[in-house]
């Protein structure tokens, strides 16, 4: 009885065997399942972006693109743009378009609790800050991970030799002439410090009207980079040396603050320049008050829009007198850059590529009215303003710059150089050597 009863127990142990592996593999296949679909939506909870598309295909991604020049373009060609992007890679752009200025204080706000969008617009003055504050990636990684060619950029912005963001279009500064205000006055358009000097006091006596204007409100200081600091980048100065400040034992800035200051001492400069900022100068020319301006080809169209009979030109910036070098054309940048917190750094690296391949660029180019990031873009400017691409050829014979991005505090040092230029305006201060010193002294403690 006892043989046969080991031997059922032996014919049951060897049939129920498979069977117990086979339901352990099914079960162990089931819960593989259930722990990737967990997974999936625990990711999807996290970050409020992605969406799970069904079992057995991948994660969809959202990548979130907070900037300011969906407002500035016109309406729909972001959308249209970053449309082209997901049907590339299926790999969605939300965009958060809003004003500059809620632009800045939303990524400040996000840099600082880690909450920062995937892709952020940037102004190359933020990007100090935000790289020293680990809240923006470092790029040149990316690039290396990517093996993104980056020879094609006409320029990237660095801080402590990485890249941190990517100029994506440029917008230059050159000077605006009124024409009708010029022959009034009966001059010829000037084209050294010496001739702009002579013609703005004939403008002023005979006119009766501002020569020059420019804003030098300490509330928004871009004044000193656009307006002041294009006179001496025209010129082939510098402020820096070595990436410090070089503001003292430095002729060619000496130069220019007083050339600035005849300027003023002739009374020939649009009055109210320490409470007037940009869009205040950019009326007074609007208006027909002022003669010359340094401004943003930005504000050409807005220009003609508000004030369609008005005649000017476009020239570049007078050099000082005896100067025959090439001149640098002053720029501000639409500027992209990651967010460090951003889970999706390889894809955002590839919306980057796709926003600077040449193609895309120009597009861009185009309808913002600027230049382009990457040097092999060829836009289609054959329906721009005439102007515009008289600016263009300037840009092209001289060089971009703007010293002031990727600096320490870049709009504090603005700030410090405009205060310290009002007190030698007004005579507070002895010389120019006495306002830069100080004003070197303040700069430095920004760059320790």
């Amino acid at each position: 009885m006892k043989t046969v009863k080991l031997t059922v127990m032996k014919t049951l142990k060897k049939s129920i065997l498979p069977v117990f592996l086979v339901m352990s593999l099914m079960i162990a296949i089931v819960g593989c399942s259930s722990s990737s679909n967990g997974n999936a939506n625990q990711a999807n909870s996290e970050t409020g972006n992605n969406t799970a598309t069904g079992a057995g295909t991948a994660e969809a991604i959202t990548l979130e693109f907070q900037q300011w020049w969906g407002v500035e373009l016109p309406d729909g060609v972001l959308q249209e743009i970053v449309d082209g992007f997901t049907d590339q890679t299926g790999i969605k752009i939300k965009l958060l378009s809003n004003p500059y200025a809620d632009t800045k204080t939303q990524i400040a706000a996000g840099a600082a609790v880690g909450t920062m969008a995937d892709v952020v617009g940037l102004d190359g003055s933020w990007v100090y800050d935000f790289a020293k504050q680990g809240s923006i990636a470092n790029m040149t990684a990316l690039m290396q991970a990517d093996g993104y060619d980056d020879s094609q950029l006409s320029d990237q912005i660095k801080v402590d030799g990485n890249t941190y963001m990517i100029p994506v279009v440029n917008f230059a500064y050159p000077m605006y002439v009124n024409l009708d205000i010029v022959h009034d006055a009966g001059i010829e358009i000037p084209n050294s410090w010496s001739k702009f000097t002579e013609v703005s006091k004939k403008i002023t006596t005979s006119t009766g009207k501002a020569a020059w204007a420019i804003p030098l409100s300490t509330e928004s200081p871009s004044g000193i980079q656009n307006n002041f600091m294009s006179w001496l980048w025209a010129s082939g100065g510098s402020m820096l040396k070595d990436g410090k400040p070089a503001l003292t034992n430095n002729a060619d800035l000496t130069a220019t603050v007083e050339f600035v200051k005849g300027l003023f001492d002739a009374g020939v400069v649009a009055k109210g320049a320490y409470a007037m900022k940009e869009a205040d100068m950019v009326e007074e020319f609007t208006n027909g008050r002022v003669a010359f301006m340094t401004d943003s080809l930005a504000h050409l169209t807005t220009i003609r829009k508000e004030a369609p009979d008005l005649n000017f030109d476009i020239i570049p910036v007078p050099v000082k007198d005896g100067y025959t070098g090439k001149s640098g054309m002053g720029v501000a940048n639409w500027g992209i850059g990651i967010a460090e917190n951003t889970k999706y750094k390889a894809e955002a690296m590839k919306f980057i590529e796709y926003l600077m391949s040449p193609e895309v660029n120009a597009k861009l180019a185009v309808y913002a009215n600027a230049f382009p990031g990457n040097v092999n873009a060829e836009p289609d400017y054959l329906q721009a303003d005439p102007l515009f691409l008289k600016a263009y050829e300037i840009y092209q014979n001289g060089y971009a710059i703007n010293e002031f991005t990727g600096l320490p505090t870049s709009e504090e040092l603005m700030r410090s150089f405009d205060e310290q230029l009002q007190l030698y305006l007004d005579g507070d201060t002895s010389s120019s050597a006495d306002m830069l010193a100080e004003t070197q002294k303040i700069w430095e403690e920004a760059f320790n």
